[in-house]
């Protein structure tokens, strides 16, 4: 009995011990998981959750005073403010000139975008990193100094191509919309060239080698292999796209010191700064809150049919 006792101990100390240090494993894991993961999920609440959550709150509140000169106090007021955003002729007008926008401006961003990725991936090409710079260079430009300065380059009075502008009014009504349009195409044209050029680079070599000895030239390798390969990069700069465009504040709102035909609604977010600087604050974030689902349906219906195209 007794030497049964003494085998039987050892026996079960060593299956014990590979639990124990899979438990303090785990734990470590989890901890290190927990370290890593922490800066991003206070940042995402801080910057992003939070705030959500802050503008939906008061997108349900309305302001009420005790008789005329009453002090003002928020009640809940339900979907008043929402009633008036779906009232307000003005904002709906700027929803579809920024979709007029984007319908004609995205697709020509993001042509030039991987015409020039093309380019610095092509094997003809010289220079390519003075190229890569230079398409590169206009994105390094804050977007208030670029409408400052192509502001300038459209005034009659003040551009050095005066005879251009004097005979074509960019800052009349027919032409600020797409006197933006060139704007934003000339900053962020190198942003998206970058994302579809990196992409570009990720495609193994072997397969253009593999082409070139079937016959295939520089031209059909770039538009059978190179633009199929690369149409993920060009959906995702896609969606950036889209959302950008929802989001055009910075250069209609600056532009507005040179043309008389930027209104204070223009754009969806210059109607929403405007209203917030009455200030309104709860009709400002219950029209935040519709642009903001407006952006999300337009993306998701954009991504799942791309998907499916895809697919097929």
């Amino acid at each position: 009995m007794q030497a049964m006792s003494v085998t039987s101990t050892p026996a079960e100390v060593p299956k014990a011990a590979p639990v124990v240090r899979k438990n303090r494993s785990s734990g470590a894991q989890r901890r290190a998981v927990t370290v890593f993961i922490a800066p991003f999920a206070i940042l995402f609440l801080a910057f992003y959750a939070i705030p959500i959550v802050y503008a939906v709150v008061q997108s349900l509140l309305t302001v009420e005073r005790e008789g005329t000169f009453g002090k003002p106090r928020q009640v809940f007021g339900g979907f008043v403010q929402y009633e008036q955003v779906f009232q307000n002729t003005a904002f709906w007008e700027s929803v579809g000139r920024v979709l007029l926008f984007g319908a004609v401006q995205v697709p020509v961003m993001l042509g030039l975008a991987l015409l020039f990725a093309l380019l610095l991936d092509s094997p003809l090409l010289r220079g390519k990193k003075f190229f890569r710079l230079a398409f590169f260079a206009p994105y390094a430009v804050p977007g208030v100094i670029a409408a400052i300065m192509w502001g300038f380059l459209y005034s009659p009075s003040l551009s050095p191509f005066g005879a251009v502008t004097s005979n074509v009014d960019f800052l009349g009504g027919n032409l600020v919309l797409w006197a933006i349009a060139n704007i934003v195409t000339w900053v962020y044209v190198g942003y998206n060239m970058l994302i579809i050029y990196s992409s570009l680079l990720a495609i193994p070599t072997e397969i253009y080698e593999a082409a070139r000895l079937d016959g295939a030239s520089n031209i059909q390798i770039a538009w059978r292999i190179k633009i199929p390969l690369v149409i993920p990069a060009i959906i995702l700069t896609a969606v950036f796209s889209i959302i950008g465009t929802l989001q055009l504040l910075a250069e209609p709102q600056t532009l507005r010191s040179f043309s008389s035909a930027i209104n204070s609604t223009f754009t969806p977010n210059l109607a929403v700064y405007t209203t917030a600087s009455v200030p309104n604050y709860n009709l400002a974030a219950a029209f935040s809150v519709v642009l903001a689902l407006a952006t999300f349906i337009l993306s998701f219906v954009f991504l799942k049919s791309t998907q499916r195209k895809v697919t097929q």
